[in-house]
């Protein structure tokens, strides 16, 4: 289904191209929809919300005519929709008190009430125009995210499926349930001989069906903590190797031909994932990192790409150190987005001697890139956190144009995590929920229990790399470090895992709600061993291997993304 809200006159309506990236989405199966909320304000149009079984949700999907009666009489021709018996606005889908009976539904057999054909599309609504705070809890862009997050809690743990799901996989689940009935069967019987966490610790294969085991190790009421299957202390000896002191100059030049090529790019990007750079060579490091400058080229390329792109990023900045004020007036874009920046460049790093100080002409260059940059990107424009990205480059290259180009190039990875849509901040949380899935069942299990599978507490860490939470000369090497995508390019999941498992005694021993999580997270701000987490998120990495790269979709930043012809399919709100 097309959901096109403003033209419901004709359903023959031809879609245009704009309005078919503005208001549709991939299809989503009736088996991945946990449940669907209806809202009626007192004011306004009617909307509902579609939870999916992740804990993720989409956007409110608008009914400017009416219609949710029919849209949920609809639903049921395809599935089994029944109310909440918590909340009277909540329908739940598939939802089957009888776990055989849900498996059995889940296996979508001709005569089964799901129909595995039938999807909806939702239509995104979020913008990124208005300031969004990053401090989480307490700031408004937090606020105003989170309420399309679900956090329904989920009565039974649904099993980790492929999306292309094939038969015998699906009656592989009855046998676990067969399996899960028999050793509920035995251990009420035999109360005193309960599994023993210690069978798991002595497997050799890394399984990612713990079910069996995740039933028994549920923190209970006297606050015992579930043991990490994975005995991550004994893992990162094994697989994580030991930090290395940062390259050195002379060690540097080893890398180099006589014209200044890299002769081992992967080498070299290994080197400085073990280690990083020493600060005298990070704005060549940077610069190679980033792919402002190809690793082959010479110093007489560089030199000469550094001179025309300067006299690129001089003609876009001209574009709006042209616009007169007369004509500000009329430019309300400009006004907003150079309102945005003059604020935010402000309260950027001022502690640092670079940026502190009345008039510091640091802060002003902060403030023009930034500009140049939301006419460059005019798409994506400005948001919130952004200055937090761009401050240690300039900081590092201490040049505004090779400044400007760097940052370019962090935002052709890390730009959709500022989509209006959010769909890059929506994507690397539920990759993260699946790692954590894996890499620590019980802990995801506590998670789901808990209201906490939206992994919205991350929120910060994701869209601005840790920035908050490592002194700067640390952020500055983990970024070197992400930067290598020696491993993966995803390693800042396996960062946020490791995190999460170092603390997850204490998660689980003070049964941490929500809101308590993510307090909690922004406390650890300037309290975290960069180099153990590096160590750790390494050996994790690894233990996951191709398990984890199946859990991050295709796309999911800093990934390059997808090329669908249009980089920010982004437009004016006509809502």
């Amino acid at each position: 289904m097309t959901w096109i809200p403003y033209k419901g006159q004709s359903s023959n309506a031809r879609l245009s191209e704009r309005d078919r990236n503005l208001y549709t989405i991939r299809a989503v199966p009736f088996t991945d929809i946990r449940s669907i909320r209806r809202h009626t304000p007192t004011l306004g149009w009617q909307y509902i919300i579609v939870v999916l079984a992740s804990g993720l949700a989409f956007p409110p999907l608008y009914f400017y005519n009416g219609g949710v009666r029919e849209f949920l009489a609809t639903i049921k021709q395809h599935a089994f929709l029944v109310r909440s018996a918590e909340d009277a606005n909540v329908f739940l889908v598939n939802d089957f008190e009888d776990p055989l009976q849900k498996t059995l539904s889940s296996l979508e057999l001709p005569r089964a009430v799901l129909a595995a054909n039938t999807s909806i599309s939702i239509s995104p609504s979020i913008s990124n125009e208005n300031p969004e705070r990053i401090d989480a809890g307490t700031s408004e862009g937090t606020l105003s995210t989170s309420q399309y997050i679900g956090r329904q809690r989920q009565k039974f743990n649904d099993p980790a499926r492929d999306l292309s799901i094939q038969v015998l996989e699906k009656f592989s689940l009855v046998t676990k349930f067969a399996r899960e009935t028999t050793s509920q069967i035995f251990r009420e019987s035999h109360s005193n001989n309960g599994f023993n966490a210690n069978d798991w610790r002595n497997r050799n294969q890394f399984s990612l069906d713990n079910s069996v085991s995740e039933e028994s190790q549920k923190v209970s009421d006297g606050n015992i903590v579930t043991p990490d299957p994975l005995e991550f202390d004994k893992l990162t000896l094994v697989w994580g190797k030991p930090r290395q002191p940062p390259l050195g100059s002379e060690e540097w030049s080893t890398f180099l031909d006589s014209e200044g090529r890299i002769m081992d790019s992967k080498a070299l990007r290994k080197r400085i994932f073990y280690g990083g750079v020493e600060h005298t060579l990070r704005k060549e490091a940077w610069s190679l990192l980033l792919g402002y400058h190809a690793y082959d080229s010479t110093y007489a390329e560089r030199e000469y790409l550094a001179s025309t792109k300067k006299l690129e990023y001089e003609t876009i900045k001209q574009q709006w150190q042209s616009i007169s004020p007369e004509q500000a007036k009329r430019f309300t874009k400009f006004r907003e987005r150079k309102g945005l920046i003059e604020k935010d460049v402000v309260r950027t790093d001022r502690t640092l001697s670079f940026y502190d100080g009345d008039d510091n002409p640091n802060v002003n260059l902060l403030r023009d890139i930034l500009l140049t940059y939301s006419f460059y990107n005019f798409d994506l424009g400005y948001c919130q956190g952004m200055s937090d990205l761009l401050s240690p480059i300039l900081f590092v290259m201490e040049d505004e144009s090779e400044s400007f180009w760097c940052f370019v190039a962090l935002m052709e990875r890390l730009g959709p995590n500022f989509d209006r849509d959010q769909n890059g901040m929506h994507s690397q949380l539920f990759a993260l929920s699946k790692l954590v899935e894996i890499l620590d069942s019980p802990l995801h299990n506590y998670f789901n229990q808990n209201d906490c599978l939206n992994y919205f507490f991350c929120f910060r860490w994701v869209l601005i790399q840790f920035k908050r939470e490592f002194e700067y000369e640390k952020t500055m090497r983990l970024w070197e470090v992400l930067w290598t995508h020696y491993l993966s390019e995803h390693l800042h999941l396996y960062v946020c895992v490791a995190i999460l498992k170092r603390y997850r005694n204490k998660i689980m021993g003070e049964k941490m709600d929500f809101d308590t999580l993510l307090k909690f997270i922004n406390e650890l701000s300037g309290s975290i061993d960069l180099d153990s987490i590096l160590r750790d998120a390494e050996a994790l990495c690894i233990c996951a291997g191709e398990n984890g790269a199946a859990c991050i979709p295709p796309g999911t930043p800093p990934s390059l993304p997808i090329d669908n012809g249009l980089l920010y399919s982004q437009h004016d709100d006509v809502l």
